[in-house]
């Protein structure tokens, strides 16, 4: 069996491109050879399988008011199980956490990846091995954001809040026992201030390949 590694985000996994011309096939989504998720199943080859479960505006643990399922725990047990066996869990959120409508800070969006996490090693889906997850804390947003079309209705604070999370989320990943890594180094495009560029993906994917092989 090959290594089976599950990628969870929001728009970032999923592969969304807020900017056309970044794109190579012209469209609202990164094609096979952009998206992190495949790049990362290219550099490591074919001892392992990437599974990407990206959903645009996913949070970790907080109901949307607006759009429904958007909770990663609300669907956490029944993803997991479908994809089991499990070697490694990557979990990418906390953007759309920093909504205004939400009302959480960055702690409460660090204890709400806490609880996610928790309750993702409690899923029967790791076959014999410990639960083995990766918190990687997304980009910060960026000031562009708060004039893009899609990025008024995020509200007020986001930016901040961003900011903050990556020292939330180690200690966070310290406390339940899970790794972690900050994409902080990652490129969001000037468009919307945040979602990866083509580049950004690809940095992610580097970083991620040179880490994920040392988890396995």
């Amino acid at each position: 069996m090959k290594k089976h590694i599950v990628c969870i985000g929001d728009s970032n996994t999923h592969g969304y491109c807020a900017d056309p011309a970044d794109c190579a096939d012209g469209g609202i989504r990164f094609n096979e050879d952009e998206r992190w998720t495949c790049l990362l199943q290219k550099a490591l080859g074919e001892g392992c399988l990437v599974t990407e479960e990206g959903l645009s505006g996913r949070t970790t643990v907080f109901p949307d008011p607006l759009h429904e399922s958007m909770d990663a725990l609300g669907v956490l047990y029944s993803l997991l199980k479908s994809h089991e066996a499990v070697d490694l869990l990557i979990i990418m959120l906390g953007t759309n956490d920093t909504k205004e409508r939400l009302g959480a800070n960055a702690a409460c969006i660090a204890i709400g990846m806490e609880r996610l996490v928790r309750k993702a090693q409690s899923v029967d889906c790791w076959g014999e091995r410990a639960p083995n997850i990766l918190i990687v804390c997304p980009p910060s947003i960026l000031p562009e954001m708060e004039d893009s079309e899609c990025g008024i209705p995020m509200g007020k604070g986001c930016l901040e809040k961003s900011r903050e999370l990556p020292g939330y989320l180690e200690k966070t990943a310290r406390l339940v026992g899970a790794h972690y890594v900050d994409a902080a180094q990652c490129e969001f495009n000037r468009v919307d201030g945040m979602h990866l560029t083509r580049r950004g993906h690809a940095q992610l994917a580097q970083l991620l390949a040179g880490l994920v092989p040392t988890l396995l």
